[in-house]
């Protein structure tokens, strides 16, 4: 189909005020429409695979005009990291609409809220189908209005303070990326193109171009929530509805992790390389020392934590630090032997991104799922609730042993292949010994604090119920069904992740 990824982003667009009006007369019908728009959006980029997969350059384009007067082309595009970043997005979308089904029912205003759930598919899925620079920032930042509500009003106990942090931090460091962005625009005499920026910022003045590498990533750092711009996540995410949890977690910070790859280094890095390799790979090792405390951090806090949301909030932080360090490991010879083919380390990278998404949303939402039927928050006051929510146990412990890096679940093969890229380039550049060996420390603390939450949950003798309370049961079907449905994935990822392998195999930098 020639117009594909338009439909992908005017759909939901369409979506949003059919979503609030359907919602009014039933809430479950709200839900189901943006679930249903997420499922035929799904099948529309999969039409794109063929393409990817059998012609050169392995990507598939739609152009249309837009605004002539910036030179600038209403470009939407796929390869195999944006398509296979975009389906895990979907999917996520998805099970949070399906989800939402039970866990919001009750809540008030669910029209907005169901509206601004389509609202936000926008703007996640635009930042990965876009190859113009100034539709990427568009949807970069639409992301945080929809994010910002959702959480202010659907939240826990200080929504609105979480809310305004997370939007505080992220647009600061939106500042950043409209700088690097404009910086682009100028170098390259009006290009808005990021693949062919990559060329002509060949031609640019040094200094300029890495102010333009760092500041990109360090906006989009904040986005990742990496150490020591991090703060804005815990509290977040700890107060945000489960779903909104498993959005921010899954796909709003990765999409932190895709930008750096994409932009910072797919972009602007070659140039950097070419014309000051020494900064170029100071740069590179710069990203890996963030990325080891972040882990560290991360870890260590998610150790010590009590608030359910909290310890998973923290273990986001460290698998960006897993990511970060992945995305350090990106090859310096892109120009010395022309474009190259993606290594071991990055192929494990993007699909940690996929694999990370759909484990941390199974775990946010099984963390809701608990705080929805038991009312409590403190893993301390919680136990033995695997005889009374098993599905919910077995879907969390699933969860928690996939972002431990246990086999045969999702996240255990990407951080494998993110490790063998490390010892192919330990080779020959011999700083990334300490730093890989820190990391292979840090899975250990993610093991520690994942059977920590399972114990502490699920686990030991059930904690009495005061008399009154409501007695404690499994969770409704709709979010039986969203859990099922990212467990299928857990597990599939884990066991057979050849067709997102083949497809970012299928990309090249340089």
């Amino acid at each position: 189909m020639d117009f594909a990824l338009l439909l992908v982003f005017i759909l939901p667009t369409i979506a949003v005020p059919i979503v609030y009006f359907a919602a009014k007369k039933s809430a479950k019908l709200g839900a189901l429409i943006v679930a249903t728009v997420a499922l035929i959006n799904i099948g529309l980029v999969l039409t794109t695979v063929p393409a990817i997969m059998d012609s050169q350059p392995h990507q598939y384009v739609e152009k249309y005009y837009w605004i002539p007067v910036l030179n600038a082309e209403f470009t939407l595009f796929v390869d195999g990291i944006s398509l296979s970043i975009s389906i895990i997005s979907l999917v996520l979308i998805f099970a949070a609409a399906v989800f939402s089904v039970n866990y919001m029912q009750g809540k008030k205003n669910l029209p907005v809220y169901y509206a601004l759930l389509s609202l936000l598919s926008v703007g996640l899925v635009g930042v990965f189908i876009t190859s113009n620079l100034l539709l990427f920032y568009f949807c970069w930042e639409l992301m945080l209005v929809p994010a910002y509500f959702i959480v202010g009003n659907w939240g826990y106990r200080e929504s609105y303070r979480a809310a305004f942090k997370l939007f505080i931090f992220t647009h600061a460091g939106a500042v950043f990326v409209l700088l690097g962005i404009g910086s682009i625009y100028m170098a390259t005499n009006g290009i808005t193109d990021m693949f062919l920026a990559q060329q002509a910022l060949l031609n640019a003045n040094p200094d300029l171009l890495r102010w333009i590498l760092v500041a990109l990533t360090a906006g989009f750092a904040v986005k990742m929530a990496i150490v020591p711009v991090h703060m804005w996540l815990p509290d977040a995410h700890s107060e945000a509805p489960a779903t909104m949890s498993a959005l921010l977690s899954g796909v709003i910070i990765s999409a932190g992790a895709y930008a750096i790859l994409r932009l910072s280094l797919g972009t602007v890095f070659p140039a950097v390389l070419s014309l000051d390799g020494g900064f170029a790979v100071t740069f590179l090792h710069g990203l890996t020392v963030f990325g080891v405390i972040s882990a560290f951090f991360g870890s260590l806090i998610a150790l010590v934590e009590t608030d359910i949301k909290r310890i998973i909030a923290y273990s986001s932080i460290a698998h960006m630090g897993y990511v970060l360090f992945g995305l350090s490991l990106f090859p310096t010879n892109v120009l010395a032997g022309g474009a190259v083919a993606i290594t071991a380390a990055l192929t494990g990278t993007v699909l940690h991104l996929l694999n990370h998404a759909v484990s941390k949303g199974l775990f946010f939402l099984s963390a809701g799922s608990v705080m929805h039927q038991t009312e409590l928050r403190n893993v301390s006051e919680m136990g033995g609730l695997a005889g009374k929510m098993p599905f919910t146990a077995v879907s969390s412990t699933i969860a928690a042993l996939s972002i431990a890096g246990t086999p045969p679940f999702a996240c255990f093969i990407s951080e494998f292949m993110i490790f063998v890229g490390a010892f192919e380039i330990i080779k020959t550049d011999g700083f990334f010994v300490l730093p890989t060996a820190l990391m292979l420390v840090a899975t250990v603390l993610s093991l520690a604090y994942s059977l920590r939450f399972v114990s502490k949950v699920f686990l030991g003798k059930p904690k009495d119920i005061a008399e009154g309370e409501k007695k404690i049961v499994d969770v409704p079907n709709y979010m039986k069904l969203a859990m099922a449905v990212l467990v299928v994935f857990v597990i599939l990822l884990g066991i057979w992740p050849t067709f997102f392998v083949n497809l970012i195999s299928t990309v090249s930098f340089g």
